[in-house]
């Protein structure tokens, strides 16, 4: 059997080597180079989550609802009776438009650039939702 046998100068280099590879970890410029990253990160703007009603469609004109990054944009909208909202999936995945209760509308699965329409033809609130990312919901009002 062969035994290594630790010279000094192996000692030695391991000893440098831990020493360098701890400077190098704990490098207070190191800190300083990711630190303007940090606040470039808190200056970035958040996308805004909807809180109010987009602008009423006149009568006869269709709404549009854009469906990206997960969200329908415009997510809550007012139109008068007979509207027509069109959704367009601008995502690189799948989604659908599903009224809650599952009868009033229900798009097919739709790819990218691929659209739903739906003529509301009497007043109410139509809560809609993906049905592949059941997180995703928005709400037609028609008046």
């Amino acid at each position: 059997m062969h035994l290594i046998r630790k010279t000094p100068r192996m000692t030695l280099f391991a000893t440098l080597g831990a020493a360098f590879v701890f400077a190098a970890c704990s490098n207070p410029q190191s800190n300083a180079q990711s630190q303007p990253m940090a606040d470039m990160a808190m200056a970035m703007p958040q996308k805004a989550q909807p809180t109010s009603m987009a602008a009423p469609t006149p009568s006869g004109m269709a709404a549009k609802v854009s469906i990206d990054n997960f969200t329908f944009n415009k997510a809550n909208i007012l139109v008068p009776v007979g509207a027509t909202v069109t959704w367009t999936n601008t995502d690189d995945v799948p989604h659908t438009v599903v009224s809650i209760d599952h009868k009033t509308f229900h798009s097919k699965a739709l790819d990218t650039d691929q659209s739903f329409s739906f003529t509301f033809t009497q007043a109410g609130e139509y809560p809609y939702f993906c049905s592949l990312h059941p997180q995703m919901t928005g709400k037609v009002i028609v008046q």
